[in-house]
């Protein structure tokens, strides 16, 4: 596709017209219509020609013979590059937005429920964000709490926020005083430790201590595998009800992708590739990431300290989606939550 970036002025505009009436719109673009509803200064037999030439750049296609234009995966693709304009939420958008998540009171849960919201609706797709995820685990808090016989109900609390329960089962029954202050000793021991410091710190404890801070090990090494923390998801309704998707097997193929950790975890992993818009990733068609999205397009980005804790935004919806207040959306709401997330780690 060397030849795209060849394009004239002329060409540039009008994939640009087409592209934007055909997202809100969802239906083929003629020569005359965009003659008319655009106001060019050209007529139709000239504005068809471009269309032709277009068509042969793989950026347009003919649904019908007799039909307008729409734009494929290429024309998608070539937009994004090079001719969607750098929009900002509004100063009022911004504030609200801002506000409802200072009122949450570092509960990172709700900042992980109100930022999926707030994208699907900003965005009216699908949106999907996971919870800050330590590139170490270290320990900043631990709760056990007695359930009955020998088993115990496990809280670590990470830095960063995230929180793992467990039952645990122990050799022999304790009192929850006694549960408490093992708890608060581990605790105060380990907090801010990562698995090799409580690893090395294991020869100097004894007794119930240890018992359960080989089981924090175990909990611990677990997160260290993987790659990223809860989903939380929003918006499906939204995806479900664009008209390419109604009825659609592409559609439900969609939302059971979104639904697969392990399939969240590929698109992490393969989310380094594709179209960068400042910081933010843009995978028209899924961009071989799974076949499942092949007929979606995703807008990824990381939030929260490089190298020490991060999660991830995404949007998940049709080829046809609005862009530039997607990408303006995504963007503002990582730089939010890269804050809150500083603020949180540097109080812990």
């Amino acid at each position: 596709m060397s030849n795209v970036l060849e394009l004239t002025e002329r060409q540039r505009y009008i994939l640009s017209f087409i592209i934007h009436d055909y997202i809100k719109n969802v239906r083929p673009v003629g020569s005359k219509y965009l003659v008319k509803e655009f106001n060019l200064n050209l007529s139709s037999a000239t504005v068809r020609n471009e269309l032709a030439q277009l068509d042969d750049l793989g950026l347009l296609r003919q649904p019908h013979t007799s039909a307008g234009r729409v734009p494929t995966e290429e024309g998608y693709r070539f937009f994004v590059s090079n001719l969607l304009q750098s929009t900002e939420l509004s100063e009022n958008t911004q504030h609200t937005i801002t506000h409802q998540f200072y009122q949450m009171n570092y509960d990172v849960e709700d900042w992980m429920r109100l930022a999926a919201s707030i994208l699907a609706q900003q965005s009216s797709a699908a949106s999907l964000v996971t919870s800050p995820h330590p590139k170490n685990a270290m320990l900043k808090h631990l709760e056990l709490i007695s359930t009955r016989g020998l088993q115990v109900l496990m809280i670590l609390v990470l830095q960063g926020g995230e929180v793992d329960q467990q039952y645990i089962t122990l050799k022999e029954p304790l009192p929850q005083g006694r549960l408490s202050q093992a708890a608060q000793y581990l605790t105060n021991r380990f907090a801010h430790a990562n698995v090799e410091t409580i690893q090395y710190e294991m020869a100097f404890l004894s007794g119930v201590e240890r018992d359960i801070a080989e089981l924090v090990l175990k909990e611990m090494r677990l997160v260290d595998r993987n790659v990223m923390g809860d989903v939380f998801l929003d918006g499906i309704s939204h995806v479900l009800a664009e008209p390419e998707f109604v009825d659609s097997e592409d559609a439900r193929q969609a939302i059971r992708a979104l639904e697969e950790r392990s399939i969240l975890q590929d698109i992490m992993r393969s989310s380094l590739t594709g179209n960068a818009v400042g910081g933010v990733q843009v995978l028209i068609g899924g961009e071989g990431t799974r076949d499942e999205l092949r007929q979606c397009s995703l807008i990824l980005t990381q939030y929260g300290m490089p190298g020490t804790v991060t999660g991830m935004l995404g949007i998940v919806g049709p080829m046809r989606m609005p862009y530039g207040r997607s990408i303006s959306t995504i963007r503002f709401l990582s730089s939010l939550l890269s804050d809150l997330v500083q603020e949180m780690m540097t109080e812990a």
